[in-house]
């Protein structure tokens, strides 16, 4: 009996000390003395009604981009009339029958330039005399997102280059084809479309997002690159940026704002998209370790704070795709509006309520930070489906104000009251 129970007691001694090496990897590590504590560990949620904030498999399934459709919106059924703005203000339709439109930049001879994301192809259009000519001016691009226009040459970011067209305007018949002057860029699916813009120094600025969700990013990636328009001379402006398609320049301070999206599948709230103001190059936004300013990762944030990187001026909702901005300078608007953002948010699709699809305006103090921000364009989003996406906006010389719509393929006008030339 005695022989029996020590065997049984030593099998049981020997099963209890295999189960601590496996009992030991589910415990969250302690940091070492002296460490920056970590995050509370907390266990993923398993199903929806115990954390509806954060989607399950179930749900996740239900989730997926909205994707544009193939053909662009007849304009008879466009959602014109149930667009709204505020008092004074109206909406009419500028130029239709362009599918996928996104970026949008204005030539010296009042052409209105369109890029494409998903598609090959730019696009202008043309106003002679209140008639206005939509025409491909290039086609077999590698995903034209970005464009920027400076003494007659149109600059074309493609997923792995920038290309350029010279007197573009006097050739719009027969421009020819992009010739590349900077090609130093990775080659990604994930956020691999770029957006660019010309600085107040005569510099190229570029995006060059994460290619992940959530990850440790290579070097090359999350940031935003400035260059000579010659493609020489590429540095880091900012670092830690998951990924913009949008920014501007302020047109008092000449500091960059830049539109930011956050990670997707952390929850139905959290992170808001921002938007950010860089007051010296080099500067981190945060990218992959801490969201919103707030909030470190809960994959990849272990061990960091969030105090190590640069806050958001601004959230702009969760999930809600704030893509192009543009601070107005007109004198058409109401003098509240004068050097105010305007900004395209696209739109959620990784929630289960969806939010954005509009133009929001963002009002700022003196010192530039953030004074106020309210929704300006609404009504494309109805019983949580979109009928038009906003992507960019750009303002006119008379100073209405334009906002691409890549999901109806249109470009839509903004005026107020009598029409008179906007300020330069």
């Amino acid at each position: 009996m005695t022989s029996r129970l020590s065997l049984m007691l030593a099998g049981t001694v020997a099963g209890l000390l295999a189960a601590i090496p496996a009992l030991a990897q589910q415990m969250p590590q302690m940091p070492p003395s002296g460490a920056p504590p970590l995050p509370i560990w907390q266990p993923a949620p398993t199903t929806v009604p115990n954390r509806p904030d954060i989607p399950n498999a179930e749900v996740s399934q239900q989730l997926r981009g909205v994707a544009p459709p193939a053909s662009a919106t007849e304009p008879d059924k466009l959602p014109t009339a149930k667009l709204k703005l505020p008092k004074g203000f109206k909406v009419e339709v500028y130029a239709s029958g362009i599918p996928n439109a996104r970026t949008l930049r204005l030539g010296d001879k009042g052409t209105v330039f369109v890029s494409n994301r998903v598609l090959d192809k730019v696009y202008a259009i043309t106003d002679k005399g209140g008639k206005r000519e939509v025409k491909v001016i290039a086609s077999g691009l590698d995903r034209p997102n970005g464009l920027a226009f400076k003494d007659g040459t149109l600059y074309i970011a493609e997923g792995t280059r920038i290309s350029k067209l010279e007197k573009v305007e006097d050739n719009l018949a027969n421009p020819g084809k992009p010739v590349a002057v900077y090609s130093d860029l990775p080659n990604h699916a994930s956020h691999g479309w770029r957006y660019i813009g010309i600085g107040p120094d005569g510099k190229l600025y570029i995006n060059v997002g994460a290619p992940c969700n959530i990850c440790e990013p290579p070097a090359t990636n999350a940031q935003i690159r400035r260059l000579n328009l010659d493609g020489s001379g590429a540095d880091i402006y900012a670092r830690g940026v998951r990924n913009s398609v949008g920014f501007d320049w302020h047109p008092v301070s000449k500091e960059f704002y830049f539109t930011e999206h956050g990670r997707d599948w952390l929850s139905e709230d959290l992170p808001e998209d921002e938007l950010n103001r860089v007051t010296k190059p080099g500067q981190h936004f945060g990218f992959p370790y801490c969201h919103n300013g707030t909030h470190t990762d809960r994959d990849v944030g272990w061990g960091r704070s969030c105090e190590e990187f640069e806050k958001p001026v601004a959230l702009m909702g969760p999930h809600s795709a704030v893509l192009g901005m543009r601070f107005y300078t007109g004198s058409m608007f109401p003098k509240e509006y004068r050097n105010a953002i305007f900004m395209a948010r696209h739109g959620s699709w990784n929630r289960t309520k969806k939010i954005g699809g509009d133009v929001v305006v963002v009002k700022l103090n003196k010192d530039g930070t953030v004074k106020s921000q309210a929704p300006f364009l609404t009504g494309f989003l109805e019983n949580n489906q979109y009928s038009g996406r906003p992507v960019d906006v750009l303002q006119m010389p008379d100073g209405s104000l334009l906002v691409s719509d890549d999901y109806a393929g249109a470009v839509w006008r903004i005026s107020y009251g009598k029409e008179r030339v906007a300020l330069r």
